[in-house]
């Protein structure tokens, strides 16, 4: 298991200012994603070195987005004002994660402005949206990977985490030590109510960059 990406939701109206902004601050250009038609939302995203990227998604004004707790998630953030969502890992063997969870991750597709299809697993969203400290966990089905889209300029540093370090060492079955290491997380404890993603450090060159 690898971290994968992190995703930061925005409404439909703001996801351009939105994109431009982080896109300036880590010197990066995103790219339009596409839709996700099973969930009711669309993404842009941008490259990372060592092969990880940012996705910044928005809900869309479709019946798909109240139906998946994907979709769910997104609008949710999105009207509490947008911001850091969730933080994706990936592996290659997503049956050992479904018997953790003791359920089967779903397909999930999206669909390319060049209309090239993108497919991958996923598991743990509904997670998410109850604890949203925790990652959910994708294997991706083909061979494209979005950190290819583009020339990537930063590196994802840390991920900046309110919560409960007990509760996501034992979804990922690491042990707490390891956490940090294996998946750029740094914990600040219950500081206060606003569980989740405080924020994501990059670096660009030796410039450190914080993201809220």
């Amino acid at each position: 298991m690898r971290l994968d990406h992190v995703s930061y939701v925005a409404s439909h109206d703001q996801i351009s200012d939105v994109v431009n902004r982080i896109g300036s601050q880590i010197g990066t250009a995103f790219v339009d994603g596409g839709i996700h038609p099973k969930f009711g939302t669309r993404n842009f995203t941008a490259p990372l070195l060592n092969g990880q990227y940012i996705e910044v998604v928005c809900p869309l004004d479709h019946p798909a987005t109240d139906l998946t707790p994907f979709g769910q998630a997104v609008k949710s953030k999105s009207q509490l004002g947008g911001g850091w969502m969730a933080w994706v890992i990936s592996t290659e063997k997503i049956e050992i994660v479904e018997s953790r969870f003791n359920r089967k991750a779903v397909n999930a597709i999206r669909k390319l402005p060049s209309g090239k299809e993108i497919a991958w697993k996923q598991i743990g969203v509904i997670d998410v949206i109850k604890n949203s400290e925790v990652p959910f966990f994708i294997q991706w089905q083909t061979s494209y990977h979005p950190s290819k889209a583009g020339d990537a300029t930063s590196s994802l540093e840390v991920i900046n985490l309110n919560g409960e370090i007990e509760k996501i060492a034992m979804m990922t079955a690491t042990d707490k030590k390891d956490l940090e290491k294996k998946f750029k997380v740094s914990f600040s404890g219950l500081t206060s109510n606003d569980i989740g993603i405080e924020s994501v450090t990059f670096k660009k060159q030796n410039e450190l960059i914080l993201i809220k």
